[in-house]
């Protein structure tokens, strides 16, 4: 029970690997706020798992790119649990398409980068001022941050690559408060994003030049998001680690 005694909160925290996340830190003893805008079924299964399994957790239906919605969510928290946030991850955000340079227009292109880099810069804004010391933030970039993503993918590896470096700029700001800011790079992980964006001839190509010889899946990448919210990772700061089964290196 490494997080006894902690409030989490989770944007997209209801699906595929947000859900992971949620489940994972409730069953490790965080008291869980799972935010969600889109998948209020997926969100409420994802609630009575918790709860099934002796965990505490709450839903937040919200828009992290709304500073309206994003203090919504604060509040919500602290009427529930406390005044303070012990833990942070930013798994909210999206692709929303795959467009090349010319079919791609400047309202998509911000809509994109405000799924990804402005949900968490406002979510980190609003919740850091409540966090004690010794808390933690885990951001999600992606291999695409890294390496410019598949075809039609500029917008998101752009606004993933940016993740990245605001990852290592707090953790320079907030170090000195002992809040730890790292973040993941996730390749191939099996989830609704690469059944919605990656034909299955890419992902079995994909799968196979990776060493380990296939897809990750959620709960892989949610035991790598809870070691990085507790104290086991008390020296790791600013880090962007990849959780790809060894397809790239950093």
């Amino acid at each position: 029970m490494k997080h006894a005694n902690k409030v989490a909160v989770v944007t997209g925290g209801a699906r595929d690997i947000g859900k992971a996340v949620s489940l994972q830190l409730a069953a490790e003893g965080a008291k869980v706020v799972v935010n969600y805008y889109g998948s209020q079924e997926k969100a409420e299964e994802t609630l009575a798992e918790i709860k099934a399994a002796g965990g505490e957790a709450i839903l937040y239906k919200g828009d992290m790119t709304s500073p309206a919605d994003v203090d919504g969510m604060i509040a919500a928290t602290q009427e529930a649990f406390g005044s303070n946030i012990d833990i942070l991850v930013n798994v909210a955000g999206g692709m929303v398409a795959r467009k090349t340079l010319d079919e791609m227009d400047l309202d998509f292109f911000n809509h994109v980068i405000q799924l990804n880099l402005n949900s968490t810069f406002l979510a980190t804004k609003a919740v850091v001022p409540h966090m004690p010391e010794g808390s933690s933030i885990v951001n999600f970039a992606s291999q695409a941050g890294r390496d410019g993503g598949g075809p039609g993918a500029t917008a998101y590896a752009t606004s993933k690559g940016a993740v990245m470096t605001f990852t290592r700029s707090l953790a320079k700001e907030l170090g000195p408060k002992n809040i730890r800011v790292n973040s993941l790079c996730c390749g191939m992980i099996s989830t609704l994003f690469h059944d919605t964006f990656s034909k299955p001839e890419g992902r079995q190509a994909v799968a196979g030049n990776t060493p380990l010889r296939r897809e990750g899946n959620p709960a892989e990448v949610a035991t790598t998001v809870s070691f990085l919210a507790s104290d086991e990772s008390g020296f790791l700061t600013g880090t962007n680690i990849d959780v790809n089964g060894g397809l790239a290196f950093s």
